[in-house]
């Protein structure tokens, strides 16, 4: 069977703050497509300012799948949300809709185009006390004790990717595998879709970072810190939680925290976010079969359906 005989479905990438939203609201509201929201921070309840949510507004006129799945305090895997996403996309595609996947967590999209790897469940004991070496003797360090371990992981990470970092130490430690074993034993699940890929950035770096920086000022502006603060307050959260490391929220609590001043909060939010978009982007650079857009495009919605129609994508579903 051709991949154009299966059933469509749209993939929408790109680094944040790049317009992603903004054109795949146009086209739920012209053609026939649903919204499957593909973003690690908005699967969390009431975190909406610095996760950059659609207001209520918005869902109202085009409702996004998983979002707002779960607490804070609760954790949700790359594996669960390809199972949630499998799920949620064949009943768009029954009720004779097109599935468009929007969102910039790239390890989603991996792991649903590709499949998972069925890697042990994280052991919080294990994983605090790895954090707490890690920010003790440095992530580098950390790296050193996983490019022992596990060469091939570490090669692929940076020395200060914490959280991928310890995830790799922490699957070798209470499973005796490495990552990379896992990875080599994954039983490969085509994704049953005829995919378009399509991702969406300024042409030019220096637009993304002042679309980057004015978006986190508004989000300020928005009432951003009450939000971090509702957290904080609530006694059951912390710093090591993948929640509260959500880019935007980890520097605010720390400012919270007497880190540093206002300011260098700011500064560092945005810095960060900057580095995300860099990650995203990197990822996007060795992504197959991808149709790159320009969020300058004064044209943006054409230019994507003029991809979309060549690959068949709405015709296929009617």
């Amino acid at each position: 069977m051709s991949s154009r005989d299966l059933p469509p479905a749209i993939f929408l990438m790109g680094p944040t703050a790049s317009g992603k939203t903004a054109l795949a609201l146009e086209l739920a509201d012209k053609y026939p497509c649903e919204i499957i929201s593909v973003d690690s921070a908005l699967v969390y309840k009431g975190m909406d300012i610095g996760t950059a949510k659609p207001d209520a507004d918005t869902l109202a006129r085009a409702p996004h799948r998983l979002i707002d799945l779960i607490d804070p305090a609760d954790s949700y895997s790359a594996a669960t949300f390809r199972d949630d996403a499998l799920r949620e996309m064949a009943d768009i595609t029954a009720a004779g809709k097109v599935p468009l996947l929007v969102g910039g967590t790239m390890m989603y999209f991996k792991f649903l185009r590709d499949g998972a790897a069925e890697l042990p469940s994280s052991v919080p004991e294990v994983r605090e006390r790895l954090l707490a070496e890690g920010q003790a003797q440095g992530w580098p360090a950390m790296h050193e004790k996983l490019a022992q371990i596990d060469p091939d992981s570490a090669a692929r990470l940076k020395p200060m990717d914490s959280q991928r970092i310890q995830r790799a130490l922490e699957v070798y430690e209470v499973s005796g595998k490495t990552l990379s074993q896992y990875w080599a034993e994954q039983q490969t699940e085509p994704l049953p879709y005829h995919v378009v890929n399509l991702a969406v950035c300024p042409e030019e770096r220096k637009v993304l970072h002042q679309r980057i920086a004015l978006r986190y000022r508004q989000m300020l502006a928005m009432g951003f810190i009450d939000e971090v603060k509702a957290l904080y307050n609530r006694g059951d959260l912390n710093i090591n939680m993948p929640s509260v490391r959500c880019v935007g929220y980890r520097q605010v609590w720390d400012w919270l925290d007497g880190k540093y001043d206002y300011d260098e909060m700011v500064e560092r939010g945005i810095i960060a976010t900057r580095q995300l978009a860099k990650r995203q982007i990197t990822w996007l650079r060795s992504w197959p079969d991808l149709h790159w857009l320009r969020t300058d495009d004064p044209d943006l919605l054409q230019s994507a359906l003029k991809i979309l129609n060549a690959n068949a994508i709405f015709n296929a579903s009617s």
